[in-house]
């Protein structure tokens, strides 16, 4: 008997977003035998309680394209993922969030914030980025860690279509607190990717690995989020 996996696509839908456009059928063309694969787009304004709208769906991803209508939409369904132990991905905003989340909740810095929606915030977690990545392509170092099991080499190329990164300022703190930097900008030295080795599959990438879809490639880590959801 085929089983059907829910995942909740946490984000606002555009139709215009290419990654928004990749998305679904990045989860179609990694669905395996005997196995599909649904992605449900849930609003972030329509989120009022995670725990108990979407503890039905098998994994959660937040997708790209932030501002979210609602942030507190966004970081509770984060949140819950986190805690709950269902196989997680954040993308583009969805790391940025990610990261926010876990500030505020596990490292106790209440008011870590995002510069694209609060730049007067006392806490900017999330800062513009140097060299904005709107549309470019980078190289990434990758580190030990499931994004690095995904790819199955340790330097990679992908695309990206954002301006804001984790402030480097706090790096050290989001890792003495569990999470790990499993992944670097080759050129800067800024983290691309982040991971909790405590729960089944964390990830999150400031890149956009899901565009890989929109030339029939099976994106590697969105395969490997796929394949933790039935574990």
């Amino acid at each position: 008997m085929a089983i059907h996996f829910r995942v909740a696509l946490i984000g606002d839908y555009d139709s215009s977003v290419i990654a928004h456009q990749a998305i679904p059928r990045a989860l179609r063309l990694s669905s395996g035998t005997g196995h599909s694969v649904e992605g449900v787009w849930v609003h972030t304004a329509s989120i009022s309680n995670a725990e108990s709208q979407l503890r039905d769906f098998d994994g959660v991803w937040c997708v790209p394209a932030s501002p979210y209508a609602s942030m507190e939409g966004a970081l509770d369904a984060i949140r819950f993922a986190r805690e709950s132990g269902r196989p997680f991905l954040g993308t583009c905003g969805g790391f940025q969030h990610a990261l926010v989340e876990y500030a505020r909740n596990v490292c106790n810095l209440r008011t870590a914030d995002h510069a694209e929606t609060n730049p007067h915030a006392s806490v900017l977690l999330i800062s513009p980025l140097a060299c904005p990545l709107v549309e470019q392509n980078e190289e990434i170092t990758l580190h030990e860690g499931l994004v690095q099991k995904a790819y199955g080499v340790s330097r990679i190329t992908e695309a990206y279509h954002c301006s804001y990164g984790l402030n480097r300022e706090y790096e050290s703190l989001l890792v003495k607190n569990g999470l790990h930097a499993t992944a670097h900008a080759l050129s800067s030295g800024d983290v691309r990717a982040i991971e909790l080795s405590a729960h089944p599959f964390f990830v999150a990438t400031l890149f956009q690995s899901e565009r890989r879809a929109l030339r029939d490639e099976i994106p590697p880590l969105v395969k490997a989020f796929v394949t933790s959801l039935a574990c």
